[in-house]
């Protein structure tokens, strides 16, 4: 039973009450049977009063009360000239306000939170209670590859490649790194939110290729700048006091001459080797900033094709030539494109080895260049360390080839990725 039904029977019932001692009075006693009908009309009066009164703040509060459910924070009361009611209002609309300015806020925040996530150079992945991908910014699907519609509702460790296995250990104790083919690195961190009064997680994916190519030049250029310098200088001396030693051969006997000048060449030509092996690791740290001008593309791949068309032919590899239509120009730096083209070119022949071919394709859009060939595929654990300065599958490769492609390319802002495909072929693709 609400309040208003029992207020209106307790005032019923002594309204009654009234009437009836009304009634009893009303033959013997006329005075009183008067002051009892004044009376009765004055009780009405004041419970009529009351009762609106009593109403009218039920009425707000229940109304206050459905705009709080609601969630609708602008609706205020206007004070009605009672002191307690206009007491009750205040409080209510002070509460109004401070809720609105909160939700407000609480919006405001979210907003920008939501804002700096989908801005963020950093990928991040939002996991539900149970450990599935539920949001996906930008960054995250240009890092991982892969478009939202294909991560939301998987778990981070059913993630193709090396994605899966590493998101899959990752915790806040445990960030871990990811190497792809020796360029990209990444590091993946993990952290938590309360959602609910429950945990939840999150990954954030942050990119260190250029920081951590920048620190390992600066730590190797200074050591080879030292070794070359070194080097050079000692092997000039060398050579030159090797070379006046060729004036002492005739005072040798005829039979000891051949031997004491062949011992000199020898000498002379390891010196050589060893003087250029040291150049190429000294033009590796020497790369200038490049010159950028307007270059055909297909023009440096004829003639990238014409130095190697001698090895390709002793070889027995084909060379197919599949160049978009009219000239593809881009503003790169033709002299270190150049050199770019021709060690990717070479590596391709070698990896082919005999007998194979070789595929060079371009396209106008987007603006890109892919050189195939169908020698044995890169291995996994090659896989993760090509670009690395230094490495080499070769017996007798310096691991300074791809190195030297990667910082032209780089210096450019050209993508670029190399790696097998699924039809057998191992492609190195540049996007200008």
């Amino acid at each position: 039973m609400s309040l208003r039904i029992k207020f209106i029977l307790f005032v019923a019932i002594i309204h009654t009450v009234l009437i009836v001692l009304a009634g009893q009075v009303m033959r013997t006693n006329t005075p009183l049977f008067i002051g009892l009908e004044v009376l009765l009309l004055i009780s009405v009066s004041l419970t009529v009063q009351l009762y609106k009164s009593f109403v009218r703040p039920f009425q707000l509060i229940a109304a206050g009360t459905e705009a709080i459910r609601a969630k609708d924070f602008s609706m205020k009361f206007v004070p009605v000239g009672q002191r307690e009611m206009d007491q009750l209002i205040d409080v209510y609309n002070h509460m109004i306000d401070e809720l609105r300015k909160e939700r407000i806020t609480q919006h405001e925040k979210s907003f920008l939170l939501e804002s700096l996530i989908q801005a963020s150079p950093a990928g991040v992945l939002l996991l539900t209670f149970d450990g599935r991908i539920e949001g996906v910014n930008p960054a995250a699907e240009r890092i991982l590859g892969l478009p939202a519609t294909s991560l939301l509702g998987q778990t981070p460790a059913r993630l193709p490649g090396d994605w899966g296995a590493a998101l899959g250990t990752v915790s806040e104790q445990e960030p871990q790194v990811v190497r792809l083919s020796g360029i990209q690195t990444y590091r993946a961190s993990c952290s938590h939110f309360v959602d609910r009064g429950f945990t939840r997680h999150f990954i954030v994916l942050e990119e260190l290729t250029q920081d951590l190519i920048r620190q390992e030049k600066q730590a190797y250029s200074t050591l080879i700048r030292m070794i070359s310098h070194e080097i050079n200088n000692s092997i000039g001396a060398i050579n030159s006091i090797l070379q006046s030693f060729h004036h002492y051969a005739s005072q040798l006997s005829a039979a000891d001459q051949p031997d004491f000048t062949e011992a000199l060449e020898v000498s002379i030509s390891r010196n050589t080797h060893l003087a250029n092996f040291i150049a190429n690791f000294a033009n590796l740290v020497r790369l200038r900033l490049p010159t950028r001008q307007p270059t055909d593309v297909h023009e440096l791949l004829r003639h990238t094709e014409r130095l190697l068309h001698v090895q390709a032919e002793r070889r027995r590899i084909n060379w197919h030539m599949q160049l978009a239509p009219g000239p593809l120009v881009v503003d790169l730096d033709a002299q270190q494109l150049e050199q770019a083209l021709l060690n990717i070119g070479k590596n391709a022949l070698e990896a082919i080895g005999e007998g194979g071919s070789l595929w060079v394709r371009t396209t106008q859009q987007p603006a890109q260049l892919v050189i195939e060939n169908d020698g044995p595929g890169i291995p996994p654990d090659v896989q993760r360390r090509l670009f690395t300065p230094f490495f080499s599958t070769k017996r007798d490769g310096q691991g300074v080839g791809l190195t030297l492609i990667r910082d032209i390319l780089l210096q450019h802002n050209f993508t670029f990725s190399l790696h097998t495909q699924e039809n057998g072929r191992t492609a190195f693709m540049i996007r200008f």
